[in-house]
């Protein structure tokens, strides 16, 4: 916990310092690949808009954004659990995002989930993700100033997380799909501007399908609000709520982020997050740490 505040303190004070009229913009390449912050999708599409007096990319008809990097480190000290996440995304026709993102996940001894003790199972993890997000209703749409931006879309996983040793009834497969439909609204009528976001997310995923997929759905709400104090820092929540199964039940997670978009093209990101109690014998709890990201869209 010292090590998280101290990695925020520092990058909220070379913001300060550094403070520059360039920025980058929301949304960032998530944990999974996918546009939106650390754990959630925002409505908004991956997109880089062309500078001024510069042609964005086209591909015949098809109008085609300047992908997006994101690269996440995350250490969950009370687990030693050593969480690294790197994905790429991109939209085309302005609307459709397709992102792409790899994590690599070192479980640590202590961890223990839903009361089952899995420090023999400690091992390397390896999932992808697989996004596709479509913007059905932009923000601002009707001529209006109110409207929040509406997205749906959908995150097929693979992990080769050694399902069998769990031993749970029924058994859990090694991937699923999540589907979410997700708000977000830039309010810029205050003192600061100030972004909000909130989705609904069916999921069958154990642990965001770390630890497998259930064969059961079940329907979460999650959320994020952001303040930009400084026009290229911005200080935020983020919650997720964590599905409940029969067999397992995940604990909810959230975070508090600074991001200083230090230049129009490089943010960084530092934040503490809470993946529940690890010593919870009902829930699937990660427990907490610091958490590190650098973002590069062109």
């Amino acid at each position: 916990m010292k090590k998280a505040r101290s990695i925020v303190a520092v990058l909220a004070l070379s913001a300060v310092l550094f403070t520059s009229s360039a920025q980058a913009d929301v949304p960032f390449v998530n944990l999974e690949g996918v546009g939106g912050v650390a754990f959630n999708p925002l409505a908004y599409p991956a997109v880089t808009a062309p500078k001024k007096g510069e042609e964005g990319l086209k591909l015949g008809p098809v109008d085609i954004g300047k992908p997006r990097f994101g690269a996440w480190y995350t250490n969950l000290n009370d687990s030693n659990i050593d969480w690294l996440s790197v994905g790429i995304a991109d939209t085309f026709f302005k609307r459709l995002e397709l992102s792409y993102g790899y994590e690599s996940v070192n479980l640590g001894p202590k961890l223990n989930a839903f009361n089952t003790n899995l420090s023999s199972l400690s091992q390397n993890v390896h999932k992808s993700n697989i996004g596709a997000k479509l913007v059905i209703l932009e923000e601002n749409s009707f001529d209006t100033s109110f409207v929040p931006a509406v997205s749906v879309g959908t995150v097929y996983k693979i992990t080769d997380f050694s399902v069998d040793k769990l031993g749970a009834s029924p058994k859990v497969d090694k991937d699923g799909f999540d589907a979410y439909l997700v708000a977000t609204k830039m309010i810029t009528q205050l003192p600061r501007p100030v972004l909000v976001s909130a989705g609904l997310l069916a999921s069958r995923a154990q642990v965001n399908g770390i630890l497998g997929f259930n064969k059961n759905y079940s329907e979460t709400f999650f959320g994020n609000i952001d303040v930009l104090p400084l026009e290229n820092l911005a200080v935020g929540f983020e919650y997720k709520q964590g599905p409940h199964f029969s067999t397992f039940k995940n604990d909810d997670y959230w975070n508090i982020h600074v991001g200083w978009f230090a230049t129009s093209n490089l943010t960084l990101i530092a934040a503490y997050a809470d993946a529940g109690n690890r010593h919870s014998t009902t829930h699937a709890g990660l427990g907490g740490g610091p958490v590190i990201s650098a973002q590069y869209s062109f």
